[in-house]
């Protein structure tokens, strides 16, 4: 049967809010009562948009209580880093830095339509404080202005996202892939995790408007802290 609009509308709202860190992991969700006026639906079709939530891991339903957020991970978003993903549902995270290396990659080159085949390496774990190691991220930049010079000089205040934008390049167009992988030896002492486990792999190419090469980075994500949620289209 197809979900109503009205129900998924309801259901994509609070998934953005919880995905965004406005409602946070423990933090109940307003009642079935002040969803439906808020969203002009039925209480039927907030419920059945709660229950989508629940289905999801988004949150927890509870008798009594009501709607609890569950979820504490970033949702995806092609455009911008992991990073800021995660800085808007308040985690905080730190990143080990494992490699900046002057590299050759002709089979990205030609992939990407370049002619230049030298690219800056930059291999980089990233940890809840205190908690987990959450992604392991592989990124390709051009080695130009300061990127060129973070072989020897290391990143900006230790952020990629900050050399980038210190070379003056600005994403503007990115194109992602996402699919799973079970995490290989080499991968899983990097993450100290376990050989085997399932890990989201996303690759996303970055261009600036005029479409410049910004970066190429191959990441693998914790499943239990990252979704994917992608929206097509517009509502009429």
């Amino acid at each position: 049967m197809p979900v109503s609009p009205k129900r998924r509308l309801v259901a994509d709202a609070l998934r953005d809010a919880i995905a965004t860190g406005r409602y946070a992991t423990g933090q109940r969700l307003p009642g079935e009562h002040d969803l439906a006026e808020r969203f002009a639906v039925s209480r039927g079709t907030v419920r059945a948009a709660l229950a989508d939530l629940a289905d999801e891991e988004y949150i927890a339903i509870h008798g009594g209580i009501g709607s609890v957020v569950t979820f504490d991970g970033a949702a995806l978003d092609p455009r911008s880093g992991w990073a800021r993903s995660l800085e808007a549902t308040g985690t905080e995270v730190a990143v080990r830095v494992l490699r900046i290396a002057a590299v050759s990659a002709p089979a990205l080159a030609a992939e990407l339509g370049l002619v230049d085949a030298d690219f800056v390496a930059v291999d980089r774990v990233r940890h809840v404080v205190g908690g987990p190691d959450i992604s392991l991220e592989r990124s390709l930049v051009p080695p130009v202005g300061r990127l060129a010079r973070a072989v020897d000089e290391g990143l900006v205040d230790g952020s990629l996202t900050a050399t980038i934008a210190e070379t003056g390049l600005v994403p503007a167009l990115a194109e992602q892939w996402v699919d799973v992988l079970p995490l290989t030896e080499e991968d899983a002492a990097l993450l100290h995790r376990t050989a085997g486990e399932p890990f989201l792999h996303s690759r996303r190419v970055s261009r600036t408007a005029d479409g410049t090469f910004v970066e190429a980075v191959d990441s693998l994500l914790d499943p239990s802290r990252f979704r994917i949620h992608m929206t097509f289209g517009s509502a009429r």
